[in-house]
């Protein structure tokens, strides 16, 4: 589906979220690194395209109406078999009509499981007086509990990708501490700059998350992504 299709669809039907697998799309055509997301409508397509990728996968509540879905009891990870899919897709049903009866629901995503990496979140919220203001830090949890980011305004200089990574104070992480595999900040640079190239050519969109993003030494890769519109009127 195009960038416009996704858009005029999603303003058709009255929305300002989109969804899991229209925001990879949406992200994917603008050169950032996604991984393959898949909608599967029913229990046997998850099967069949869980099948066709190749295992293990990860399932995800696809819905307007379930914002945070591991809350919802809506992502299952790592299944390995076509019964564990199986399984996770009907777990994942029963739990979200449990916790939000009304919610519509249109389906499930399913994706590879990514091998781990230093997680890292790229952001974009709107700023009353700036604009748009891309936001960079340790991913995951982290990012909610250390609150270690960096901002930079729209459009971003290769200067400004370079220094909000290495603002951080986690940045002895993505630098390889203890053993760890190290992160490739260059590839993290350039995606930065991607995601401002993006948020200034589509001025509709009010914020932006890319979290996690699981940075390695030869690349880096968004599971998750979240795309919001502004509202109309």
């Amino acid at each position: 589906m195009s960038k416009s299709q996704i858009l005029v669809n999603a303003r058709k039907e009255g929305r300002t979220y989109l969804s899991e697998i229209e925001s990879k799309e949406l992200l994917r055509g603008a050169g950032i690194s996604i991984t393959p997301t898949k909608l599967a409508r029913a229990k046997e397509e998850a099967i069949s395209i869980a099948a066709e990728m190749g295992f293990p996968v990860v399932l995800k509540i696809v819905s307007p109406d379930v914002i945070h879905k591991s809350d919802a009891g809506g992502v299952k990870l790592g299944l390995g078999s076509e019964q564990e899919v199986a399984d996770a897709y009907d777990e994942i049903m029963a739990s979200v009509k449990q916790r939000q009866a009304t919610a519509k629901v249109e389906g499930v995503s399913v994706q590879q499981m990514a091998r781990p990496g230093v997680e890292v979140i790229i952001g974009m919220s709107q700023d009353p007086q700036f604009g748009p203001v891309l936001m960079f830090g340790l991913g995951g949890i982290l990012v909610e509990i250390l609150k270690d980011v960096s901002f930079r305004i729209v459009p971003l200089t290769a200067r400004d990708a370079r220094e909000m990574i290495r603002d951080i104070k986690g940045y002895p992480v993505l630098e390889g501490c203890r053993g760890q595999e190290p992160a490739d900040i260059p590839f993290l640079e350039d995606q930065l700059l991607k995601v401002s190239q993006f948020v200034e050519q589509n001025p509709e969109i009010r914020e932006l998350d890319l979290n996690p993003v699981f940075a390695y030494s030869d690349g880096a890769v968004a599971v998750d992504a979240r795309v919001v519109l502004e509202s109309e009127g």
